[in-house]
């Protein structure tokens, strides 16, 4: 079974510091209540002893639980951290064990960037199965709008996203009609304020399904990709030998093959150029072993922090004129454009009920626009960006 065990969180949407890591700012989804029993006369009741020691032992245990959840999560998992220590050796809790501290990792990163701002940690559930935490932060002094959300759902495959995963060469037998899933994920996008600072995106996944046989389909997928506004080579150097690094710690072949996966991706057909300077895209991957599948997936994860985090000190502070944010308006519109058109997560996520259309919308950014028949002049910083999205290049080797 996919079932997925959900601690019973009411959906909340808390308004609280970016750190999400002080008493006060996580108070409300990580308190518990227990009472000690304490006597003097505790001699007279030596089985009651017994009792107050099991109390103190759930209470430890609690303060326990807590200070880890505090430590390690921007909210309690979907599944309850007692749940995933108590299926800790099989992958689904050790994948949803990854996203969440994945998602930690990048929103303390952000945080310390943009302290003056606040998150809003929504955590929510899916009546069919599931739920997720939406961390969002919108009109900061660095970000515009810096989303990353972690889902872990759970159900019946909808017959039209079945038809959309067979299109893609997948062999799904069901069982009167029906096919069980369980899917779970990481995804961020971060679009800053200052032009020349660049957008970023993540998704790093993990899909199950159960055929009417019993057997179980499985597949991981996943990607780390940057969209400038103005090209800066010695970033997309670093950003794309950060991912490459990542890679070859599994297999040398990956990195070229995920890269240029990642170009043919992100293509943006009706305008003839990629949404940005890419990184590395792969799905359906389910060789060769699920283990094996799951470490890469891990590094990659471990990856988004230092591929992009420097880039974003490095340029948040610099000058920019009303040009240049005119122009990163603009590409920001081709950014919608593929989001809604194009990204397979999106279709996936608008075509499968009871999914959360406030969470799947979070990529786009707060602010875009469209001019008719908008062209740079040509030798400009802005045509410059435009030949490497028409003609992709290879920033490491």
């Amino acid at each position: 079974s996919c079932k997925t065990s959900c601690d019973s969180i009411s959906t909340q949407c808390l308004l609280v510091p970016l750190l999400g890591t002080t008493e006060q700012s996580l108070t409300p989804p990580f308190s518990y209540s227990s009472t000690l029993m304490r006597s003097p006369l505790s001699h007279l009741f030596s089985r009651l002893n017994r009792s107050s020691s099991l109390t103190a032992f759930a209470v430890a245990r609690d303060d326990e639980e807590e200070k880890e959840l505090r430590q390690r999560f921007m909210a309690p998992p979907v599944s309850g951290l007692r749940e995933l220590r108590r299926r800790r050796r099989e992958l689904r809790s050790r994948m949803e064990l990854l996203i969440m501290e994945t998602q930690a990792e990048m929103c303390r990163a952000l945080a310390d960037l943009d302290p003056g701002a606040s998150f809003a940690i929504d955590s929510w559930e899916r009546k069919e199965g599931g739920g997720g935490i939406s961390c969002v932060l919108q009109d900061g002094e660095v970000f515009e709008k810096a989303g990353v959300n972690v889902s872990v759902v759970s159900g019946l495959l909808s017959e039209e996203a079945a038809r959309q995963m067979r299109s893609r060469g997948k062999s799904l037998k069901a069982k009167d009609g029906k096919l069980p899933f369980c899917a779970m994920g990481v995804s961020s996008v971060i679009h800053p304020k200052n032009p020349h600072v660049p957008t970023m995106h993540f998704n790093y996944r993990y899909f199950e399904i159960e055929e009417a046989d019993g057997t179980k389909q499985w597949w991981f997928g996943g990607g780390t990709d940057l969209t400038p506004t103005y090209l800066n080579e010695e970033d997309a150097i670093h950003f794309h030998k950060t991912l490459k690094e990542a890679c070859d710690k599994h297999d040398l072949k990956l990195y070229p093959k995920y890269k240029k996966w990642c170009d043919d991706y992100f293509y943006i057909k009706h305008r003839g150029e990629r949404r940005g300077i890419g990184g590395i895209f792969f799905d359906d991957m389910n060789s060769p072993s699920k283990e094996e599948v799951f470490q890469f997936v891990k590094s990659c994860a471990k990856a988004v922090v230092p591929c992009y985090i420097p880039i974003v000190k490095k340029h948040c502070h610099d000058s920019f004129t009303p040009e240049e944010k005119l122009w990163q308006q603009l590409r920001r519109g081709r950014y919608v454009e593929f989001n809604l058109l194009y990204d397979r997560g999106t279709k996936f996520g608008l075509l499968t009920p009871g999914s959360r259309i406030e969470s799947i919308l979070m990529s786009l950014p707060l602010t875009a626009r469209w001019e008719y028949m908008h062209n740079p002049p040509e030798s400009s910083k802005e045509a410059e960006i435009l030949e490497v999205l028409r003609n992709p290049k290879d920033w490491v080797h």
